[in-house]
Formats: structure tokens, C-alpha cells, sequence
């Protein structure tokens, strides 16, 4: 049997325009394998306190770099975002709230809501407000 090399592949997921609640989907799931890289780095923490001064020395140079401090505020958004998706399934379990237009702006509510929470925690965590 010949194969027909001329023959068009089907649309894949360029061709495809994602919706807002397919992205938000998307990325509640990457959020998740960031809290888990998170909570790695936080027992890190927790065993560099435990193991005395020299270790602990050690973590917070390590800690004071610029690619942890953005790991570390990953881990935070992560959080946050997680927190809100957590919220709207929750809204979603007493059986209401799946009209189109609902789901969107439930969305970006979420995005704001874990946006503000993150810029609000960076604010209390740097001016003390």
C-alpha cells in the first residue's frame, strides 16, 4: 500500500483559537506543578533552618539571587491563582454559573483577584503596608 505524502494533515492547536476558560484551565494545571517545584524549595527552607547557622547562611545567599526571588514570586502567583480557580469550582459545585458570558467574566475576575492578591503581598512584603 503507497502513502499519499500529498494528502493535508488535519488543524492542529495553531490553527485553533483557544477560549479564556481553555487557557485558564491550562494553566490552574501548570499552577499546580509550581506550588509542587514550590513546596520542594520550601522544605529546602525549612531543613536550612533546622540544619544551624552555617546552613541557613547558605539558603539565604542562595535565596538573595534574582532567578529565586522570581522563582519565589512564581511560587506566590501560583498560589494565589490556584486559590481563585479553587474558589470558582467552588461556585461552580452548587450547579450554577455556566452561561458563556458568566465563565469569561468569572475568569477575569480570577486573573485580577490572583494578580492584586500577588501585587498586595509584594506590597506588604517589601513596604510593610
Amino acid at each position: 500500500m503507497a502513502i499519499n505524502t500529498n494528502r493535508p494533515t488535519s488543524p492542529h492547536l495553531q490553527v485553533y483559537k483557544l477560549p479564556l476558560t481553555g487557557i485558564i484551565s491550562i494553566t490552574h494545571r501548570m499552577t499546580g506543578i509550581i506550588l509542587t517545584a514550590g513546596l520542594i524549595l520550601f522544605v529546602y527552607v525549612i531543613s536550612a533552618l533546622a540544619g544551624g547557622a552555617d546552613s541557613y547562611t547558605a539558603m539565604q545567599a542562595l535565596m538573595g539571587l534574582w532567578l529565586f526571588r522570581l522563582v519565589i514570586w512564581a511560587f506566590i502567583y501560583a498560589l494565589f491563582f490556584h486559590l481563585c480557580h479553587g474558589v470558582r469550582h467552588l461556585i461552580w459545585d452548587s450547579g450554577s454559573s455556566f452561561e458563556l458570558d458568566t465563565l469569561n467574566r468569572y475568569a477575569m475576575i480570577e486573573l485580577a483577584a490572583s494578580l492584586a492578591l500577588t501585587l498586595m503581598t509584594f506590597a506588604w512584603g517589601y513596604y510593610g503596608l
